[in-house]
């Protein structure tokens, strides 16, 4: 599918979300039952030899030439944190564990893309809750982007748009709307339903 350009930055149509996992929302103080069920999950999942990268909340595109993403929250965090210690012969411990359950912030990761190397730079992203907009703690860009699989065919470049929402910020039983307004111009939407997301 072609995405229709806008200035230098395409322009995603919004994308819906998937996951393995069911749950029942994102899980802000998660019970030890769901800490040790995340962890467990890590575990299995090493022993399958599935890159923990897998586990991450996904959304949007995985290819490389639409936009995408992924969210990292607690009991996600804790399950690719178990596949990475797992996967050394490890197992997590408890300063580990509390690291991961005792974050104050969410991680959310886009992939948007554009036409020059540096189009990413000075991007945005946000967190639209039913018209209440939640700013980000933190906003990471790419300050050089790479090239897409089809360079120098436009789309030329990918780039990452990375921000933490602080937990007590967000809603997370809410349909959610991430939006990242590239510098150039334009928007990119994913939609999502929190409650799908553990």
């Amino acid at each position: 599918m072609k995405l229709p350009a806008y200035g230098s930055v395409w322009i995603a149509v919004v994308w819906t979300c998937g996951f393995v996992y069911p749950s029942a929302a994102i899980e802000v103080q998660p019970a030890q039952a769901q800490v040790q069920s995340a962890l467990d999950r890590g575990k299995e999942a090493a022993a399958h030899r599935q890159a923990p990268e897998t586990l991450y909340a996904r959304f949007g595109s995985s290819d490389d030439l639409h936009p995408g993403g992924f969210l990292v929250t607690k009991l996600g965090g804790l399950s690719v944190m178990a596949t990475h210690i797992a996967l050394r012969g490890l197992e997590p411990s408890a300063a580990d564990i509390a690291q991961v359950t005792e974050a104050s912030t969410m991680l959310v990761s886009t992939v948007i893309l554009g036409n020059s190397p540096s189009f990413a730079v000075n991007s945005y992203i946000v967190l639209d809750q039913g018209g209440r907009i939640v700013k980000p703690v933190t906003v990471r860009v790419d300050g050089q982007a790479s090239r897409s699989s089809v360079w120098p065919k436009s789309p030329k470049f990918r780039a990452k748009v990375v921000a933490t929402f602080s937990y007590a910020d967000f809603d997370p039983n809410a349909q959610t709307t991430i939006t990242v307004f590239p510098a150039a111009g334009g928007e990119v939407h994913f939609s999502l339903n929190f409650t799908d997301i553990d």
